[in-house]
């Protein structure tokens, strides 16, 4: 659980103290109060929406009562706070780089690592202003480095934080999108297993499912449940797709692979599942068509164990439990599943899968997300209506610095995105490609400050505690 605290980015309290913005209650008319975990809050007219509502933040006393009335007020004059904030910007609030998003401000920038930093930020949208928490890394330094966090396994899940601890990462933001929910499904277990492909370390993980499978917004035209940003081996951030390769070699002959410890297969496909699995449920991957994710199970199915290269168990339904290491699963529906039962025990089977990428890039990390930048120029047919709570990464520089951002869950604290909107904010940043990730409860930044045995949960997770997921994006530095 992650406990309340107060909105982040409140201005130093000798700062405050010296402006007269401390325990002081706002006149009739004058502005307006809001909660927070901590306290109350109140925001004259001239700081709302604006750069400078952190040193404009007041507590109000216990005996107000959170009521708006004429009592005096220490505040200075709007102007006095102005001016006073534009001798301070360098110090605590730093204004936007040129290009970036109109409005965006940034409060101080937090060294946690060689070459990895934290700040936050405030981003004024059309449902209020969202505030935001921006990892940045310098991919040039060659004590960074970037990784997929995982629990060791594509069906297990753990929070960000105890993800990054148990890896040391110095930060790091949830991934993927995933498997949450089988409600279409009565009976069936869900996986927690991501949408997209994913690779740690240069080891594949998994490939994606079919588009009309995935779980999260609908994607823009163009893009695939097979889109993934990710980190290759010369230390460059890309954007790619990556389609899977495989084939089943039988005496019979060749069968085309369609999946790779995957939640859903290709009607009529056929799907290999590894130790790398888990041990959940394989039903789940014969459910659903390639269009309709809640489309009644398939009823034509069949299982096969790969052990020691030979055909040993069989089943006419999938089954679950951890695969051992070394044996494969194979799992066929419809046409698939006629084919795996020609096989009889004991005959020869090879089972080849890779994930082969567009251009030919060697990914040693990444992970499915949906571009909404690419090349400097946000994606056609990104929504423009529906605000969430968003995570992103991007990446610019010619791939050598990657922004990892999540924005704040809480209604009390920010407003959230609409994906256009979340598009420009990455551009803002200094991005030109970035990705959508998962998003709402799952919506968590970390970081570790110098000193800290542990990461902290800088943004705040609806409903304030971190939601459990499958993968994270770690950034590690030594």
């Amino acid at each position: 659980m992650v406990s309340p605290r107060a909105p982040t980015g409140v201005a130093p309290e000798r700062l405050r103290r010296r402006y007269g913005l401390l325990r002081s209650e706002p006149q009739s008319g004058q502005g307006r109060v809001k909660s927070s975990g901590t306290g109350r809050y109140w925001f004259p007219h001239f700081c709302r929406r604006e750069w400078w509502t952190s040193l404009c933040r007041s507590e109000v006393g216990a005996d107000s009562g959170g009521t708006v009335n004429r009592r005096g007020v220490r505040v200075r004059a709007a102007l006095t706070v102005l001016v006073a904030w534009g001798t301070l910007a360098g110090n605590f609030v730093g204004a936007s780089p040129a290009g970036a998003a109109e409005g965006l401000h940034y409060g101080d920038r937090v060294r946690l690592a060689p070459g990895v930093s934290y700040r936050e930020f405030d981003y004024p949208a059309s449902y209020g202003t969202a505030r935001g928490h921006l990892l940045t890394v310098d991919l040039r330094d060659p004590r960074v480095r970037v990784d997929l966090l995982h629990p060791g396994a594509v069906t297990k899940r753990a929070t960000v934080s105890a993800l990054a601890d148990a890896q040391g990462a110095v930060g790091a933001v949830n991934g993927d999108f995933f498997d949450m929910s089988e409600a279409q499904h009565p009976g069936v277990d869900p996986t927690y297993a991501p949408v997209g492909p994913a690779i740690a370390g240069g080891r594949q993980l998994k490939a994606a499912v079919p588009d009309g499978q995935r779980f999260g917004p609908a994607l823009p035209p163009g893009t695939s449940a097979q889109d993934v940003i990710g980190v290759s081996a010369d230390r460059t951030a890309r954007l790619g797709r990556l389609v899977l390769r495989g084939a089943v070699s039988t005496p019979q002959g060749r069968l085309r692979l369609s999946g790779l410890n995957q939640y859903a297969l290709p009607a009529g496909g056929i799907g290999a599942f590894t130790s790398a699995w888990g041990s959940a449920s394989r039903v789940r991957a014969t459910c659903g068509t390639d269009t309709e994710r809640g489309a009644p199970c398939s009823t034509d199915t069949y299982e096969v164990t790969v052990h020691d290269g030979k055909v040993g168990a069989v089943s006419d339904t999938p089954g679950r439990g951890a695969v051992r290491p070394g044996d494969v699963v194979l799992v066929g529906r419809e046409a698939g599943a006629r084919s795996l039962r020609r096989l009889a025990t004991g005959d020869r089977v090879r089972v080849l899968a890779r994930l082969a990428a567009d251009g030919g890039t060697s990914f040693r990390f990444a992970v499915g997300g949906f571009p909404i930048l690419r090349s400097d120029r946000p994606l056609s047919g990104l929504d423009t209506r529906t605000a969430a709570t968003r995570t992103a990464a991007g990446f610019g520089s010619a791939g050598r610095v990657l922004y990892l951002l999540a924005l704040d869950g809480d209604a009390e604290t920010g407003s959230g995105l609409t994906i256009s909107e979340l598009a420009a904010l990455m551009r803002g940043i200094g991005a030109n490609s970035a990705v959508d990730l998962d998003g709402g409860g799952s919506s968590t930044l970390v970081s570790r400050e110098p000193g800290d045995r542990r990461v902290t949960v800088r943004n705040h997770p609806s409903g304030g505690a971190q939601r459990p997921v499958p993968d994270a994006i770690g950034v590690f530095s030594s």
